[in-house]
């Protein structure tokens, strides 16, 4: 029993990988599921579906990797953060459609909060600034607008959870209603300083706290899975969210040390230890993925749109056919020829926090072809990465540190060598891809390990990870500091404030 299957359940796609005790990938699955757009702005997932391409990718990862259940040591969950489920407790479905973390709909409730004065007690307690990001305020709407739903959950009928929750409760059979701490600390509901539900969030919300789950460290024994489910009774040992769970992954368990996980956005993160300090250029303070009940935080960015841009190059402007062509269509030309492309179609992340920002394609020229156009894409995930890791670095040495020295990076769109290249100039520091991209599911995989003896310390793991490829910096930094004020130029036009 030295194998660990971690379940990757993400925006776009469910994933399971099995992994040995030496974090090699022994097998793996994936399946895509419907993205649901009702309006603008809204964006929805079927939780069922969730549930359902999550079973079905775990057994056949066990049935590739040729392993009985019996094999398996422990399960790890990661997941998708801040989408937001609730399911009636006594039939296990949902009342609704899941609400996505892109999912900008409970802004008008976030406004009124900020226009009150409140936003300074939620970055206190939570680490969050008060954006429709988070779950809090989309279980809200949820209670509002579903008929019948506040009298539910006052009834004690509904149960909330992030993906991580709603997947366990299936796996369990509804027997366990809990979630981790790096979860929990999205919900724009949790003390991070004492990691329990806040009441006077609650209570700002209208969220009956009935309706919560437990939380618990992202290194522990959740509960056993039923048995029909995977053939044998197995171990949840350890869960996370995706990006907590990147971080983990990448070996990033000291203060100062720092990843970039490019997927359907992207997500920077920096260990700060066990201090909590909020950041003073528009991060945000999140908890780490935690191995046992000590607090421990990281510094977070996120873009809304990262690797998502290539989907849009192939589905809404259909100037390629699969995103797998884009680095050939961004290599015909030897630079974006001028071309900036702002890709903020649900509002710009950190560190500019602007949610009426819109996409916006700016330096066009009747010289443009649409290679321009996917160059232009391509760089725009690095250009928002870099906007991310120099606030990263000024809060980093206004606390008394040094500037993030080398960037681990992983998430699919890290393959890309023209787009690595291209991060590393723009930063002027290293950018370092590991053997084994596929960290986020490695992290769940290393957390449940730990909390079932696969592995016996983080002394044990930090062996483990190894470099595949350092993208040197190559450009000079005059240059570089000036696609980055060219940059900055592009985004002020995205919005009218």
């Amino acid at each position: 029993m030295n194998h660990l299957l971690a379940l990757d359940q993400g925006t776009s796609s469910s994933r399971s990988i099995v992994f040995d005790d030496q974090g090699q990938i022994v097998a793996m699955a994936q399946r895509e599921f419907r993205q649901i757009f009702p309006q603008p702005g809204w964006v929805e997932h079927d939780p069922r579906e969730l549930w359902s391409t999550q079973l079905e990718t775990a057994r056949e990862a066990l049935a590739k990797a040729k392993l009985s259940p019996r094999e398996i040591a422990s399960i790890g969950i990661t997941n998708q953060r801040e989408t937001t489920v609730v399911w009636n407790r006594h039939t296990g479905e949902p009342i609704c459609n899941a609400i996505v973390w892109q999912d900008r709909r409970s802004e008008p409730t976030c406004a009124a909060m900020r226009a009150q004065g409140l936003e300074p007690m939620f970055r206190e307690r939570t680490g969050l600034i008060v954006d429709a990001y988070f779950s809090g305020t989309k279980l809200k709407w949820i209670l509002d607008h579903v008929p019948g739903a506040r009298e539910a959950a006052k009834r004690g009928d509904l149960a909330f959870g992030t993906v991580d929750t709603w997947l366990m409760w299936h796996l369990t059979g509804g027997r366990i209603h809990a979630t981790d701490v790096s979860n929990a600390s999205r919900t724009l509901l949790l003390n991070v300083h004492t990691n329990t539900w806040d009441d006077d969030l609650l209570q700002l919300l209208d969220i009956p706290r009935e309706m919560l789950p437990h939380v618990l460290p992202s290194s522990h024994l959740f509960g056993h899975t039923e048995s029909e489910v995977l053939g044998h009774p197995l171990p949840i040992g350890g869960v996370a969210g995706d990006q907590q769970s990147a971080l983990f992954g990448q070996g990033c368990w000291h203060a100062g040390l720092a990843k970039n996980t490019y997927g359907t956005g992207c997500f920077m993160l920096m260990h700060t230890g066990a201090h909590f300090r909020t950041s003073a250029n528009g991060l945000i303070t999140t908890s780490a993925a935690q191995p046992t009940r000590e607090p421990e935080y990281a510094l977070e960015g996120s873009v809304f749109v990262g690797g998502a841009v290539v989907q849009w190059l192939r589905d809404g402007l259909q100037a390629i056919k699969g995103s797998g062509e884009v680095q050939r269509l961004a290599e015909s030309v030897p630079d974006s020829g001028g071309v900036m492309f702002v890709p903020a179609f649900t509002g710009l992340g950190a560190p500019y926090w602007k949610p009426d920002a819109r996409g916006a394609i700016v330096g066009l020229t009747r010289g443009s072809t649409v290679a321009h156009i996917a160059r232009a894409a391509l760089e725009s995930i690095a250009f928002q990465s870099a906007a991310l890791l120099k606030a990263m670095s000024r809060d980093a040495v206004a606390a008394g540190g040094l500037p993030v020295r080398e960037l681990r990076v992983d998430g699919g769109a890290c393959v890309n060598d023209l787009l690595m290249q291209f991060q590393a100039d723009l930063l002027g520091i290293p950018v370092v891809r590991p053997k084994v991209i596929e960290t986020t599911a490695l992290g769940a995989a290393y957390l449940a390990g730990l909390s079932s003896g696969v592995h016996g310390s983080l002394d044990d793991l930090a062996t483990q990870w190894q470099v595949e490829r350092r993208f040197q910096p190559v450009m000079p930094r005059a240059q570089a500091e000036g696609l980055m004020q060219q940059w900055e130029h592009a985004v002020r036009q995205t919005s009218s404030h």
